[in-house]
């Protein structure tokens, strides 16, 4: 089995992350679009455009599926990505409702999601638990984050600010998706921050999407991977080995 992981940038490796904790994988193959990052605060169109160009960098390997790690791409860009290849795509919105559904029973919960100016502008996280019959659905532009985190401030005055920032005026949260690939390296502090809310990560909440919808098993002893990026791929490879450490 062959998985192709797309990214506008460096945010997807904690999909891999959680991919190879579960050895679903014989080979992946990661591309982040680091050329032109961020897609978060890009129009529909554009997304559009990147997207597709993207994915004929997929062309050149024999995928058995190709997993969209970004929320921006997953919210604007899915339908085409599909109409425009022959291999299953699997986005991280679908995935992270479903996780959230499994974790949270009370409709009434009050229900926070996170993301990029794109991601929260679509709407999509808001109109799919509302389906559903989540009744207190909120939903931030958290993009100072993802600066944040490429530089690396997981910890620290920067971090704790922002995060006030944000979230000092919600009240009670029950539940937060984490509606962007970078977020997981500040889960714990933003559970934290929100008196112990319930995460949804994207990257556990596609496993667990893969292994129940696509019947994929922890069945591979060892996954190669291979980073590639539209510019400077020595950066990506450099923050794969820091970020996945004793996983690659």
């Amino acid at each position: 089995m062959k998985a192709g992981i797309f990214d506008s940038g460096i945010g997807g490796l904690t999909v891999v992350k959680s991919l190879l904790e579960n050895n679903m994988f014989e080979e992946i193959i990661y591309f982040g679009d680091t050329a032109r990052v961020p897609y978060g605060n890009k129009n529909k169109n554009t997304i559009i455009r990147y997207s597709l160009e993207a994915l004929k960098f997929f062309d050149n390997f024999d995928l058995d599926i190709l997993i969209i790690a970004c929320n921006s791409v997953s919210v604007y860009a899915l339908n085409e990505i599909r109409e425009n290849t022959n291999i299953p795509v699997v986005g991280v919105i679908e995935p992270c409702v479903k996780a959230l559904e499994n974790k949270v029973k009370d409709k009434s919960s009050n229900i926070l999601v996170i993301g990029t100016k794109a991601t929260i502008n679509s709407k999509k996280y808001e109109d799919a638990l509302q389906k559903l019959s989540y009744k207190n659905v909120k939903s931030i532009a958290t993009g100072l984050f993802v600066c944040i985190i490429e530089e690396g401030l997981f910890e620290g005055e920067i971090l704790a600010s922002t995060i006030n920032h944000y979230f000092s005026n919600l009240g009670n949260i029950d539940a937060v998706i984490l509606g962007c690939t970078h977020f997981p390296f500040i889960e714990n502090k933003i559970s934290s921050f929100l008196n112990n809310a319930i995460t949804i990560h994207s990257g556990d909440a596609i496993v667990a999407f893969l292994k129940t919808e696509y019947n994929c098993k922890n069945q591979f002893e060892k996954t190669s991977i291979q980073f590639f990026a539209s510019e400077n791929p020595n950066e990506l490879n450099k923050v794969a080995k820091q970020w996945l450490k004793d996983l690659i």
